[in-house]
């Protein structure tokens, strides 16, 4: 009961977080300097043009009602119309999230055993050359921008040792798993940045459960050392790696904003890019709003998992 009641809060909590980002967000663009109707007709459109442009699109309507309207919409399942396009957002958000998609999943497929791996390492290894390498790399991806990380991979290893493609251009539309050696720096990128804070966590969690009282215990026994590791001390970390790495989704689909612009990856933060340039207001509210989802969704699962498995949040 106590779980269910918790999981109820989290979620309650989390529809209350969603509304206030896309009222923030609605407010936020909407006073912007310029709108999609200036970017559509340049220099050489008239102001006449442009206020009627502008009627034409709602977007002589007051504030308040444009985002009632919205709303409304939302809580039918529309997502609205692109004012830069004029069509549907919902097929366009839904083919470039599937892309993001792939792009979030394959880095948390490698970034996650690979963080986990690098922290029990050191963990184990506390102080020896080992530890203070994998320590050392950590705070360096983690002091590094992703965009400057990019910068450097794509000076690497499409320029100086061209083994990579430098960009992930593709249509929108196209499957990304038609060009595995595009994602390799996109994903590279995404990767560095996730571990150098994941395998921090999951050292700092070993080097406590290698202390405690029922490791010793396990190494009095005689038992061999991987068994300790694996069986005694691991369970233990991965609880608060476990919470990071819910969190980390939401990074994940958050930070490929910088990553998609780099590399012209067809995603969802791409998207959101191009709507703020053009003041594409519903389809960037629908962009960080699903964004925002995906961030909620991460820490929910996470909190969920948590209270699975640790038996006092059951009771």
């Amino acid at each position: 009961m106590k779980a269910l009641q918790l999981i109820l809060r989290r979620l309650a909590l989390l529809l209350v977080v969603l509304f206030v980002v896309s009222v923030l967000t609605f407010g936020i663009v909407n006073v912007l300097p310029g709108d999609v109707a200036n970017a559509m007709l340049g220099d050489l459109g008239t102001p006449e043009q442009v206020a009627a442009l502008r009627r034409q699109m709602g977007l002589d309507l007051p504030l308040l009602t444009r985002y009632a309207h919205w709303m409304v919409g939302m809580l039918r399942g529309d997502f609205g119309t692109s004012l830069q396009f004029s069509v549907p957002i919902a097929p366009m958000l839904l083919g470039r999230l599937g892309n993001s998609a792939i792009l979030g999943g394959i880095t948390l497929l490698v970034a996650v055993p690979l963080s986990v791996l690098l922290g029990v390492i050191a963990g184990v290894r506390q102080g020896k050359l080992v530890d203070r390498l994998v320590s050392g790399f950590a705070i360096i991806c983690f002091a590094l921008p992703e965009y400057v990380t990019g910068l450097l991979l794509i000076l690497v290893f499409s320029i100086w040792l061209p083994l990579l493609p430098g960009s992930s251009l593709m249509d929108p539309s196209a499957n990304p798993l038609d060009r595995p050696a595009a994602l390799v720096l996109p994903v590279a990128v995404l990767v560095i940045g996730m571990q150098a804070y994941l395998s921090q966590i999951t050292r700092a969690g070993m080097i406590t459960a290698m202390d405690s009282a029922y490791v010793r215990t396990a190494v009095l026994k005689g038992l061999p050392g991987w068994v300790v590791v694996l069986k005694h001390a691991l369970p233990n970390v991965l609880l608060p790696t476990l919470s990071e790495i819910g969190m980390n989704f939401g990074y994940v689909l958050g930070g490929i904003v910088i990553v998609e612009t780099l590399f012209s990856y067809a995603g969802i933060g791409q998207m959101m890019v191009n709507a703020i340039d053009h003041r594409d207001i519903p389809v960037v509210v629908a962009s960080v709003l699903v964004v925002a989802v995906a961030y909620g969704v991460g820490n929910l699962l996470a909190d969920v998992t948590s209270i699975l498995l640790n038996p006092r949040l059951r009771s």
